[in-house]
């Protein structure tokens, strides 16, 4: 039978040629571990070195490129792939005996852990670089947690957690689906423009998403000030629909929080000056209308929408139009509407503001129901694009990883190579590629 030979994946006579260890060559030129490196030659002062610390630790960062499940499947990798050790720093003349074995890395990786610190360091460093090389980085915001199961219930560290999904249906009844997992959180900012971590923080399953959104804008704001200015806008889900979050995050940071309202099971309209007899109501999810046919059978019939008509910042004030004069319908309810001493008859018809303060909740800088509203609601996916990559690219679909420290600690490396690789790629001149993340073979 007759053979055809073939190169292997990482070919020696192409490795200037090849794309992915050029990759991570770049990655780790860009890196800013000088620090880490000091603390762990601290660490290993006087004992053997067997394996150099520099080397070890690119290792681990070649897995989370390539997007490796396990250490072992690393250490296989690094056995047949010659071009890989190179790049790591590996001695050319021992060959595939030069990669350690897995103990060796299970013993590195709680050497890891007690610098948990400078790992934040280089993430905040790499937000820096990014900042500074891209000058709308921080713009435009998205927030969501993520799910990080583990197989079984073992760890000590973990709970339980779920996720509650107010589905509605088309008869406008509301119904939950209730989605449980057994391990850790992930609360996460991005940049909903470039798809790229700004924030993040692991916790137990059962740590609410909510309560840690001003805390990690706090945080943010202390960390990287140039770029908490920048800041215009904040989405989310209604998972983070409260009143006070919604209000600091437009007061205390100048972000108009793009987040959607939830479901309230209320029956009809609420009127906007409960003291005054008027036709102004809005429903649950603040959206403003005219009661234009007090006599209609169908409740439906006897509201109609108010246009939209903008949001004045000096005032702080959402400010509507009569729908009678803005769409032409017919109002059967102007005696009403007219008996306000402030409603003055004309062609333009009554225009109305709404302050902010009304319900902090419900009425946001951008209103939930105009069209800005829906297209910068749609930048939210970003995130949950961040999340699939963290899943499928960087191993967390299916992970050996047990307790909070060393969870927080891959997620850390995770988020430092992935902004590692955007600064790499846009220094480069590639800037098209700063999210160039392929899986290894």
């Amino acid at each position: 039978m007759s053979t055809i030979k073939q190169s292997s994946l990482f070919s020696w006579d192409v490795v200037n040629n090849s794309p992915e260890i050029l990759r991570l060559q770049r990655i780790l030129d860009v890196l800013p571990d000088q620090d880490l490196m000091k603390a762990l030659r601290e660490d290993r002062k006087d004992r053997r070195d067997d394996y150099p610390l520099e080397v070890l630790w690119n290792t681990l960062l070649a897995g989370v490129v390539f997007g490796h499940e396990s250490v072992a499947s690393l250490i296989r990798e690094l056995k047949r792939n010659a071009e890989l050790r190179q790049v790591c720093g590996f001695d050319p003349l021992r060959g595939a005996n030069a990669v350690p074995n897995q103990y060796v890395y299970s013993r590195f990786f709680i050497i890891l852990s007690r610098h948990l610190s400078l790992v934040d360091d280089m993430f905040d460093n790499l937000v820096e670089e990014v900042r500074k090389l891209l000058p709308d980085f921080g713009k435009d915001l998205a927030v969501d947690g993520k799910k990080l199961p583990i197989p079984g219930s073992k760890d000590p560290e973990a709970d339980w957690g779920k996720k509650v999904y107010e589905i509605k249906k088309e008869d406008g009844t509301i119904y939950e689906s209730i989605k449980k997992w057994f391990g850790y959180k992930l609360h996460l900012i991005v940049d909903a423009n470039y798809e790229l971590p700004i924030a993040y923080q692991v916790t137990r399953a059962s740590e609410a998403e909510s309560p840690l959104l001003m805390p990690m804008m706090e945080e943010l704001k202390e960390n990287h000030p140039d770029l908490h200015e920048r800041i215009e806008t904040l989405a989310a889900d209604r998972g983070y629909d409260d009143g006070e979050d919604k209000r600091k995050l437009y007061d205390d940071h100048g972000a108009s929080p793009i987040i959607d309202t939830r479901f309230i099971q209320k029956k009809g309209m609420m009127p906007l000056d409960e003291q005054t007899h008027d036709t102004i109501y809005f429903d649950p999810t603040g959206d403003v209308f005219c009661k234009v046919d007090p006599f209609s059978p169908d409740e439906e019939k006897c509201y109609a929408r108010m246009q939209f008509m903008g949001f004045e910042r000096e005032r702080g004030c959402l400010k509507f139009r009569c729908p009678e004069k803005a769409y032409g319908i017919e109002c059967k309810n102007q005696e009403a509407c007219q008996c306000q001493p402030s409603v003055k008859n004309g062609d333009f018809g009554r225009t109305i503001r709404i302050s902010l303060d009304r319900d902090r909740r419900l009425f946001l800088p951008v209103h939930r129901h105009s069209k800005s509203f829906e297209r910068k609601y749609r930048k939210r996916t970003s995130v949950e694009r961040v999340n699939s990559r963290i899943d499928q690219v960087y191993g967390f679909e299916r992970h050996f990883i047990r307790g909070k420290t060393k969870m927080t600690l891959r997620v850390g490396i995770a988020m430092i190579v992935m902004l590692a690789t955007a600064v790499a790629w846009i220094k480069a001149g590639e800037q098209e590629k700063m999210r160039c993340l392929n899986k290894a073979a």
